[in-house]
């Protein structure tokens, strides 16, 4: 697609305000080269120079001007901070919820309101779930980059049930009877005890266990009933804690579990330590990561276990339906620059497009991709190439689709984590109420929920965790805050 051709596309979409705008200017003021940069700034890594960005030479080819994308992979939103407060305004940028909120609450952010015209393409491609996830105060002030979807699910060596002629785990005490024998029945015959059932990362790791209780994730939010519901305060608690501890008292989980960060599990249960593995598909069924640990132990087989059975029903955790995977802001000093924020709406509608979201997602046709049958097939260039490719997707990307069409071999599994029976948390929707220190509360609630599970501090203790935690650190106001935005969100 040429410059004239999407110009013409573009230029009739404008609204009366952007119009009324331009129109309004100075007649003294110089008008903008239609060369004026667009700079973009996001949190990432791994942004190839500019003579080696394919999708910024073909961005800036079909629009006319540049787009200057920079990411900064440490301590992004102080940075963003300190450019917002010298006046140094990025002309789009990526912010989370809560910066959301308090740029917005600050006037520091463009109202998109007078301009959804403008950005329909956007719209269509995002939905109106999504526009209503960017609104503060009731108006729109940003572009959401809508969630991806479940990966996470339990990973299970069926070579050691095999092994140990046990079946794959359907229940919360089969996953504790089948962990316990991978610790005690020497799994590997080697004849060491030196294998564990359960890894993960933290809490996060009982989750689907928790879940079998109807009990969402520490902190989570989410219907029962039609009664909105703290995980904290869910009547259920103590019964889904008790259950978690048995496997950690047992002695049948990673002794490092609640250390564990990045791939640490899943590389322990790769070197043939640890037979269940709470993490996503993602990291467990590449050819890659199949040949690593087949190195080590060439029986070794992974299979997914989605979902275990208890006395809630089945469970493979808890997903935050409310969530999205950031946005996507204007700074308001642009409200003046009509030309400025037409090539804005011009770059974000552009790769909400058909044309321009498959660029961002898999490069260009013919390079990157072939189109057969009227489905899309990644050359080998996509994977030698496209790693920094979704650094662009400013709309996000249908996220089913990509990851199928990208990761076609391991379809099976991706359907298999998104459909997965989950608790369905509200997080999302519910803003931090003001004066509330979320990371106080949040560091306290962790530290206590470990001693609860670790044992070293005794359910009877429970109530007064709850009583500290709703007073001392001021949770209550969280929980009237939730009340509060969705009370509104079902309106």
């Amino acid at each position: 697609m040429n410059r004239k051709k999407l110009r013409h596309v573009l230029i009739p979409a404008l609204s009366l305000s952007l119009l009324l705008s331009a129109c309004n200017l100075s007649s003294g003021a110089d008008s903008e080269s239609s060369s004026e940069e667009v700079e973009v700034i996001r949190q990432g890594v791994n942004l190839p120079d500019p003579e080696n960005d394919v999708i910024k030479q073909e961005l800036d080819d079909v629009l006319g001007f540049p787009v200057n994308l920079s990411v900064n992979p440490n301590d992004y939103e102080n940075k963003l901070n300190v450019r917002l407060s010298a006046g140094d305004y990025p002309d789009l940028f990526q912010v989370s919820r809560a910066a959301l909120v308090d740029y917005a609450n600050k006037g520091l952010l463009l109202d998109l309101d007078p301009y959804m015209d403008d950005l329909q393409e956007v719209q269509d491609f995002i939905g109106e779930e999504n526009v209503e996830k960017a609104k503060v105060n009731d108006k729109v002030y940003a572009v959401t980059v809508p969630a991806s979807i479940p990966f996470y699910t339990y990973w299970v060596r069926e070579d050691w049930l095999e092994a140990l002629n046990m079946d794959m785990p359907k229940t919360v005490d089969d996953l504790y009877e089948v962990a316990k024998a991978f610790r005690e029945d020497d799994p590997d015959g080697n004849g060491q005890k030196d294998t564990y059932g359960l890894t993960g990362s933290g809490v996060s790791a009982f989750q689907p266990i928790l879940g079998a209780y109807g009990v969402g994730m520490p902190k989570s939010f989410y219907k029962e009933d039609g009664e909105l519901v703290n995980s904290f305060h869910d009547p259920d608690m103590k019964e889904a804690l008790t259950a978690v501890t048995k496997f950690v008292e047992n002695d049948v989980t990673d002794p490092e579990i609640f250390s564990n960060t990045g791939n640490e599990p899943q590389q322990k249960a790769f070197q043939g330590k640890f037979g269940i593995l709470f993490d996503g598909w993602a990291n467990l069924t590449s050819d890659a990561y199949i040949e690593q640990y087949k190195a080590v132990d060439p029986n070794a087989e992974w299979v997914q276990l989605t979902a275990i059975e208890g006395p809630a029903g089945k469970s493979a955790g808890t997903w935050d339906i409310g969530q999205a995977n950031g946005f996507y802001a204007i700074p308001k000093a642009l409200e003046d620059q009509p030309e400025k924020l037409e090539k804005i709406f011009e770059l974000l509608n552009y790769v909400a497009s058909d044309e321009g979201s498959k660029l961002v997602q898999y490069g260009i046709e013919g390079e990157h991709y072939n189109k057969e049958d009227g489905k899309i097939v990644p050359t080998d260039k996509l994977a030698e190439e496209g790693g920094y490719f979704w650094l662009y997707q400013f709309a996000g990307r249908p996220e089913m689709e990509y990851l199928s069409t990208k990761f076609s071999k391991q379809t099976e599994y991706i359907e298999a984590s998104a459909d997965a029976p989950r608790i369905e948390s509200l997080n999302g929707y519910i803003d931090y109420p003001e004066g509330y220190n979320s990371a106080d509360a949040d560091r306290f609630s962790e530290e206590e929920m470990i001693k609860f599970i670790s044992g070293q501090r005794d359910l009877s203790e429970y109530d007064e965790f709850l009583n500290k935690l709703d007073t001392t650190f001021n949770y209550q106001m969280m929980l009237d805050k939730a009340e509060e935005d969705i009370n509104k969100l079902d309106q």
